[in-house]
């Protein structure tokens, strides 16, 4: 037997069994507690393994496929194999450099106080009994998010230890405010006064969420962990109230990126969130 013939005659299959082998050698890895460094909230052995199961999946051919079939199926892996390589660089680039983060920040102040105006008028269209609860649920908003633009601005101009800690502090706060309004509204009664507060609350909690990834992304481990002391509303109470398509929808409307991204990139922000105690 000819090894290097065989790599060369079936080079699926050697790709396959040195991605198994890959997989295999992360996991040990994980369990031994060896991370080979940080890639973003997660470490590079994490990385490493997502990929070399996704690029295996990849290759993946079922029995007794026509040829017709296995050709569509590889223009439909074409655009995974894309989307692969939108998504790989994410975790190498997220947290990287605090400045680059606070810009983001900022990026993403002008749809907060967008989505906090459209909160102001939204009380106009739920029914009249339903109003006075919503208005009661959101009524800090506005107030949270002028306070957080200031701080994320002021982060940006003094990058320092005691600017961050004071952005924690606010995010986390905005958020558990959302949180808190997210439950008020799923008590209102009225179907399309409900579906109207819950939309409009939700708009603000997605970019307060992404302020709060980022955020999460340039802080230690310590300062993570006194930010999830401070969540006393967990997201997962109020997970069953957030549409995940719509906030896909912003995070890729602000982004200029594809919606499947999009959808990939607000799974993964959740978990990162669950995970550290939000």
């Amino acid at each position: 037997m000819n090894p290097i013939s065989n790599i060369w005659n079936h080079p699926r299959t050697t790709a396959a069994g040195l991605l198994i082998a890959v997989v295999t050698v992360a996991g040990v890895f994980s369990q031994q507690g060896v991370t080979l460094g940080n890639a973003g909230a997660g470490t590079v052995v994490m990385l490493v393994s997502a990929v070399a199961t996704a690029l295996l999946g990849l290759l993946a051919r079922d029995p007794g496929e026509t040829a017709r079939a296995r050709n569509s199926k590889d223009a439909a892996r074409l655009g995974v194999w894309l989307l692969i390589a939108l998504l790989v660089p994410l975790p190498w680039i997220e947290g990287c450099n605090g400045t680059a983060v606070a810009q983001d920040i900022v990026n993403w102040t002008p749809a907060l106080e967008s989505a906090v105006a459209t909160v102001d008028s939204t009380a106009a269209l739920l029914a009249p009994a339903d109003a006075p609860i919503f208005t009661a649920a959101t009524t800090g908003f506005d107030a949270a998010s002028n306070l957080l633009v200031v701080q994320a601005k002021t982060y940006l101009a003094n990058p320092g230890a005691g600017a961050l800690a004071t952005l924690q502090t606010q995010v986390v706060a905005f958020a558990q405010q959302v949180n808190a309004a997210l439950l008020a509204a799923a008590k209102i009664v009225n179907p399309a006064s409900q579906q109207h507060a819950l939309a409009a609350i939700q708009a603000v909690g997605v970019i307060v969420s992404a302020i709060l990834a980022l955020v999460q992304s340039i802080s230690s481990k310590a300062a993570v962990a006194r930010m999830a002391g401070e969540s006393q509303i967990k997201l997962a109470k109020v997970n069953r109230y957030l549409d995940d398509p719509l906030s896909a929808k912003i995070v890729a409307a602000h982004y200029g990126e594809p919606l499947a991204l999009a959808r990939m990139q607000v799974a993964r922000a959740e978990q990162q969130a669950i995970g550290a105690g939000f």
